[in-house]
Parts: C-alpha cells; sequence; structure tokens
C-alpha cells in the first residue's frame, strides 16, 4: 500500500471512475469528506444522473444547485451538485449568448432535448464545462469558493472521452466566448490541477480494466492519480498456508483437532464445509495477490479500503477517515 504523495495533493479537480460495480460513487463521496477535513469547503459532482450521492446520504434528490450535504471533521464542509443537462445548456446559453428568454423558449419546444441527443457529445461538453467553473470559481476577495472538487465520473471505459470531448469537438467554435471557455476546459483537465482516480476490486476483470484505464489515460495526456482498491478482505489464513490451501491441500483432522481444542466439536459434513471454504478463500488470496503485484507495476498510490455491510453515512466518514490517514489532503 502507498500513500497518496505530495503532488497529488496539489490538484483541485479529483475525478474518480472505476469499472461499474465497483463502488466508485461510494469512494468519491468519501474521497470528498476526506478532502474537506480540517476545515475545507469541497464539491462533490454527479454526472450520471442516478443520483447515487442522494442515496448514500440518505437525502432527497439533489437539485441542479449546489447544496449542503454534510459537515467534515474539523469543520469542513461538504456540497453536492447533480448535474442536469438541460439546465446546464440552458446556463450556458444565458452565460454567453444572453439568451435566457430564447433559452426557455427551446425547452418548451424540446429543442434541447433533441441537440443533446443529436449531439450526444454536448452532453459531456456541458458537462465538463460547469465542472470548470465550479473549480475556477472565486469570491470577492479572489479566492477558490472550493478548496476542492470531487466529480463522481463515468466508468473507466468512457471517462477518456468524456474527459476529452470539449478538444475532439472544439472545431465547432473557432473563436470567440465558447472557444475561450473550451480552451479553458482542456487546459484545466490536462493540467496538474485535475488527477482521475480509479477504483478497482482485486478481481481479474476490474484491474485490467483499471490497466486499460492507465494506459488510455497516459496517451490521452491526461493525469492518473491514485488507485483505490475497494471491498477488501482480510486473509484469514497463514501466508505459508495460502499455496498449498489453494492447491486442495488442507489437513481436514488438523482442522477438527484444531476446532476441538478451541472446544468446538463438528461433523463430517460440517468438516468438509470448512475445508471447502478454507480452499475458496486461498483461491481468492491468490488471486488478490496477483492483482496487487499488478497495480502495483502502475506506480501509482494504492489505497485499501475494507470491505463494510452496507454502506452507510457512518461507513462512508470510516472510509474517509482511512483516505485521509493515508496522505489525501486539500491544497493548502
Amino acid at each position: 500500500m502507498t500513500d497518496w504523495d505530495g503532488e497529488l495533493n496539489h490538484a483541485r479537480l479529483h475525478v474518480v471512475s472505476g469499472k461499474g460495480g465497483t463502488g466508485k460513487t461510494t469512494v468519491a463521496a468519501a474521497l470528498a469528506l476526506a478532502l474537506a477535513t480540517g476545515g475545507h469547503k469541497v464539491l462533490l459532482i454527479e454526472v450520471e444522473g442516478r443520483q447515487g450521492i442522494a442515496q448514500l446520504f440518505d437525502t432527497a434528490p439533489l437539485p441542479y444547485a449546489e447544496e449542503w450535504i454534510a459537515a467534515a471533521p474539523g469543520g469542513g464542509e461538504l456540497r453536492a451538485l447533480a448535474i442536469d443537462a438541460e439546465a446546464a445548456l440552458l446556463e450556458y446559453l444565458s452565460m454567453f449568448y444572453n439568451l435566457g428568454f430564447a433559452g426557455r423558449t427551446l425547452r418548451k419546444m424540446g429543442a434541447i432535448e433533441f441537440a443533446t441527443t443529436l449531439a450526444p457529445g454536448l452532453r459531456d461538453v456541458l458537462f465538463t464545462g460547469k465542472i470548470k467553473e465550479c473549480v475556477g470559481r472565486t469570491d470577492e476577495r479572489g479566492r477558490y469558493v472550493y478548496d476542492a472538487v470531487v466529480v463522481d465520473a463515468p466508468p473507466t471505459g468512457r471517462v477518456v472521452k468524456f474527459l476529452d470531448v470539449t478538444r475532439a469537438m472544439a472545431d465547432l467554435a473557432k473563436v470567440g466566448p465558447i472557444r475561450d471557455h473550451s480552451d479553458g476546459v482542456v487546459r484545466l483537465l490536462h493540467s496538474s490541477d485535475t488527477a482521475v482516480h480509479l477504483v478497482t476490486l482485486l478481481e481479474e476483470l476490474p484491474v485490467r480494466e483499471t490497466l486499460e484505464a492507465v494506459a488510455e489515460l497516459d496517451a490521452a495526456d491526461l493525469r492518473p492519480g491514485g488507485v483505490v482498491c475497494n471491498r477488501v478482505r482480510p486473509n484469514r489464513l497463514p501466508a505459508r498456508s495460502v499455496a498449498a490451501a489453494a492447491s486442495g491441500r488442507v489437513d481436514a483432522e488438523r482442522v477438527r483437532a484444531g476446532l476441538a481444542t478451541a472446544g468446538l466439536q463438528v461433523d463430517d459434513e460440517t468438516l468438509d464445509g470448512l475445508v471447502h471454504e478454507a480452499v475458496e478463500h486461498a483461491i481468492r488470496t491468490q488471486t488478490e495477490d496477483d492483482a496487487r503485484a499488478q497495480l502495483a507495476d502502475t506506480d501509482l498510490p494504492t489505497v485499501s479500503l475494507p470491505d463494510l455491510t452496507g454502506i452507510d453515512v457512518a461507513e462512508l466518514y470510516e472510509l474517509a477517515e482511512i483516505l485521509y490517514e493515508h496522505g489525501i489532503r486539500s491544497p493548502r
């Protein structure tokens, strides 16, 4: 396990991705709480329309507004935003072309849905544009409103396309305010202010997809951040016994004798079940060790989070504390 390094803690935009089912929304929320620890103000953004953040924090569905959602240890504050494509487009039109009234007319006509369906990349342009605005927003004293912004991003198979869509569509606006804004999005996402963290399980397919995502990020000149191994379970066997148990070499009578010493008497059927579980556990342990070795080859900071039963708000804070203990901080 490698702690977060100081360079990553200079990032102000933390993008969290992972294969579906790895718990990236949970990790994004825990990361946001960790970054808010110590009196910092952090914004957690959702872009997939699933209201996963609201479910995690057991609150009402999030509107298109930056709402307080939780306090962090040490006086920190966590706000959350669910970006809506239609609302973001109306805001875009108002911001760059003063078309607030025309935008409302377009919404009544259904033109906004038509436009984002006709050009699917437009949604991601709007989302990344809004993210950039949140990261760069300052108060009347010229200080950043948010110390850090965390994005619960699309899965690893789509995250590079999501982040680089503005550069891919740059030719749509050659000059003017939209082009200037688009260039600003590209600069932010390709700078040291942005880090893309990848969530994985210690299983073959999620690890393979994580390694592929690292290569794709590098190829696109986007910055991989850290790897979070989620739902990691402890090894219950002595290290010297794992290989033998994984190959099926478990001395059932020795197991029976050990149980008897502890005052437990078991029948043959129960003993067979315990031996089977030991073999399965050893096989899983070997698989996880192989996965760790593959992830270590990326040279990225890696943090493991435990397998908790049913994530609730209290357990989110527990995960955040673990991340904080491993060096995750907001920029100072």
